[in-house]
């Protein structure tokens, strides 16, 4: 992965996660992403919602993210992955959960979910990168 990319992932952006209705209209999400051990993108779910049905029967997907805004720039920097994305059930989505809180609400964050309590986990495989910033291809 990208350096610029990876440090951009790491920051702790929203996440617009964008998947296919089955009559083809798309069904956006805003999530939390992180990476795991491997550099592989990840996210956590409690509950089998529409997009994890979504991704189920097709898993292509896209990511978007916006990068801080630079002073001065007329557009903020973003990232948009083209991707497919893997659902994991019955994965430690609580745990996920507990350290991204923490980079996304505060550093003391407690998730309201007890750690180990199972979910879904999505990976996702990185097809394409594009958008304004050093990560575009």
């Amino acid at each position: 992965m990208n350096p610029d990319l990876r440090a951009l992932i790491e920051s702790g952006p929203l996440a617009h996660l964008s998947t296919l209705n089955r009559d083809g209209s798309p069904q956006v999400s805003v999530i939390w992403i992180g990476l795991d051990d491997t550099d592989t993108l990840v996210s956590a779910h409690m509950q089998r919602t529409q997009k994890i049905r979504n991704i189920e029967r097709d898993p292509r997907v896209v990511l978007s993210f916006e990068a801080p805004h630079e002073p001065g720039v007329m557009m903020a920097p973003y990232a948009v992955l083209q991707a497919r994305a893997e659902v994991v059930a019955d994965a430690p989505a609580a745990d996920l959960l507990h350290r991204l809180g923490r980079l996304y609400v505060a550093p003391d964050f407690v998730f309201p979910v007890p750690e180990g309590t199972p979910g879904f986990l999505l990976r996702y495989t990185i097809d394409k990168v594009g958008g304004i910033g050093p990560w575009a291809g």
